[in-house]
């Protein structure tokens, strides 16, 4: 089941032009695999002196790591049998509660295999394996890549805090 833009924005804190993902093409209670075209955008928000350096390829991964972690927290839409089949949830949380916010603790093992993004014709695609965690922390490795050609690939490390979900940060009531 694909889920879209909108879906995605209701899920994690990036909104409006900060959401860099257009869809969940793929995923597991292991993985994930998103799309974006956002890096052809000329107002694309990371962009510097009118270039996006294949660093910013991190921010990509992060989000599509925080959209696994919503969708393993319950957050998927009802799905159908087939689904359920296969171990994903069947329903989750309404969209006003949200799941513990993550943070991105560290990234290592970064390799860059472009400079630049915004010169890549196509679609970037991200994916992202939950290697190891628990419910405090998860370890990903992340490969951005445009159709087969990898643009960059790491691993990373999020933190979970719920003391920190956006329900429960000051002023929210």
């Amino acid at each position: 089941m694909r889920l879209n833009r909108a879906w995605i924005e209701s899920r994690i804190p990036h909104h409006g032009r900060m959401c860099l993902l257009d869809e969940v093409i793929a995923w597991s209670a292991e993985r994930i695999s998103c799309r974006s075209g956002t890096h052809r955008d000329a107002d694309n928000p990371l962009r510097a002196h009118g270039r996006l350096g294949i660093a910013c390829g991190i921010e990509y991964a992060a989000q599509a790591m925080a959209v696994h972690g919503a969708l393993v927290a319950g957050g998927a839409p009802q799905a159908g049998p087939a689904a359920a089949a296969e171990g994903a949830p069947m329903a989750g949380p309404p969209a006003d509660q949200s799941p513990a916010a993550g943070f991105l603790a560290a990234v290592r093992g970064v390799r860059f295999h472009s400079l630049r993004l915004d010169d890549v014709q196509g679609d970037l695609i991200c994916d992202a394996v939950r290697m190891a965690g628990d419910a405090n922390t998860a370890l990903y490795e992340f490969v951005l890549r445009s159709a087969e050609s990898k643009l960059l690939t790491g691993r990373a490390t999020v933190v979970f805090d719920a003391a920190l979900s956006p329900s429960r940060r000051p002023g929210k009531t």
